[in-house]
């Protein structure tokens, strides 16, 4: 019976198809991702580009949860939402949690804002304050209006974008944080971005075989003969370059060339240089977080002053938004779990948590909260207590010390 059952209810993606089926009706087709946010200067391969993508990465790599917590803020446990399955596993059809968060960051990075739109939700948000969200696309803000905003977002059920009005209450409008340093009109990282655009048209320049050469001949030109001349001894130069295996070519010693385009592009490298530095310094980032050599006080460094901000920036406006008033008052709460034990290895890690419930720093409980861990049950481990000290011994000194003042007050 479990072997006629099997039979009946298997299936095979290439085996049990329908010869009829054809793709007709079923949306319109693309040879890329139609939902993925284009940069708005193109997806161009520089330092910009690289810059953005390491910052996406890193904090799509943290952990953000639709959890509970005690009246502390500690974590005691995650809740069981449509909301927290966007965050943790899959935010729409198309993209994972940590996929969709790495466009939401690309776009802040670029753009300087993005909203995140709750697509599918559980009630229609415009008529509760309590919705649950199902999945969430981001959406680039086109237009302001004092309580709505015209948002473009990704319609997965026509497989196109559209442009959508919203109430600024029921989506999550997230401002980049490092704003000033990126997206501002003059800021160091627009005046980078428009520096290599001039090197690139440089570049095009020298690679299209254009020198930009100015000679000077050893007579006046202001006869047509001399005009002519002049361009017959231009165009014997370009046939001796353009017939050279080397671009080599010979002039005549009182004829004197100067090349224009040298001077402006060894300038710019220099600005680009200047301010390639500049940016990393104002972003916290190094060559060596670039190109994964950066050592734990570096990445500390970068995680505290560039991630950091990006990751509470999306939080506080999701939980702002996405979850009521009461749903706060119950101790719901949208957090991130950012590892700091991530750079460390295992030994270390285990040293490190020793010497702090050791030295009465952190409980057992409070190093579980840190690295998004369920707390422990036992009752010692809230206990702020050093474990390697007899406790027997302990007690006995309490009660020494007790007795000790009980004769005091009795002889006072």
């Amino acid at each position: 019976m479990g072997f006629i059952n099997w039979l009946k209810h298997s299936w095979n993606a290439f085996a049990n198809r329908d010869p009829t089926h054809s793709y007709y009706n079923i949306g319109p087709s693309y040879s890329y991702r139609p939902d993925r946010p284009r940069l708005s200067r193109g997806n161009e391969r520089s330092i910009a580009t690289a810059i953005y993508n390491r910052i996406a990465l890193d904090v799509a790599s943290v952990t953000i949860k639709h959890c509970r917590t005690d009246k502390d803020g500690r974590y005691i446990e995650d809740i069981d939402s449509n909301l927290n399955e966007c965050l943790t596993l899959s935010a729409n059809i198309d993209q994972t949690s940590r996929s969709f968060m790495q466009d939401v960051v690309m776009s802040m990075l670029d753009e300087g804002c993005v909203a995140i739109v709750p697509v599918d939700t559980v009630d229609e948000p415009t008529m509760t304050n309590t919705f649950d969200v199902q999945s969430m696309r981001t959406g680039k803000i086109l237009e302001w209006f004092p309580k709505h905003v015209l948002i473009r977002a990704y319609n997965d059920k026509k497989g196109e974008k559209e442009d959508l009005l919203f109430l600024k209450e029921t989506v999550a409008i997230i401002e980049n944080p490092l704003y000033a340093i990126i997206n501002e009109p003059n800021s160091t990282m627009q005046r980078l971005i428009r520096k290599l655009g001039l090197l690139d048209v440089t570049d095009e320049q020298t690679a299209s075989g254009k020198l930009d050469l100015i000679i000077q001949l050893p007579y006046l030109i202001k006869t047509q003969a001399r005009r002519d001349q002049a361009n017959g001894r231009r165009q014997e130069i370009e046939d001796q370059l353009s017939g050279s295996k080397y671009g080599i070519a010979y002039v005549d010693g009182t004829e004197k060339i100067t090349q224009l385009n040298r001077s402006l592009e060894n300038n710019l490298l220099k600005q680009i240089e200047y301010l390639t530095n500049m940016v990393y310094s104002q972003l916290g980032i190094t060559e060596s977080i670039l190109n994964g050599t950066a050592d734990e006080k570096t990445m500390l460094n970068y995680n505290n002053r560039t991630i950091e901000p990006f990751v509470s920036a999306i939080v506080d406006e999701m939980k702002r938004k996405f979850l009521s008033k009461t749903a706060r008052s119950q101790f719901q709460t949208i957090a991130y779990f950012r590892d700091p034990f991530r750079l460390v290895p295992v030994n270390d890690i285990a040293e490190i948590a020793d010497k702090f419930t050791r030295n009465e720093i952190m409980t057992s409980n409070e190093i579980r909260q840190i690295v998004g861990m369920k707390p422990s049950k036992d009752p010692k481990a809230d206990e702020l207590v050093n474990s390697n000290i007899s406790q027997a011994k302990t007690q006995v000194s309490e009660k020494v010390i007790k007795n000790d003042e009980g004769g005091i007050n009795q002889n006072g």
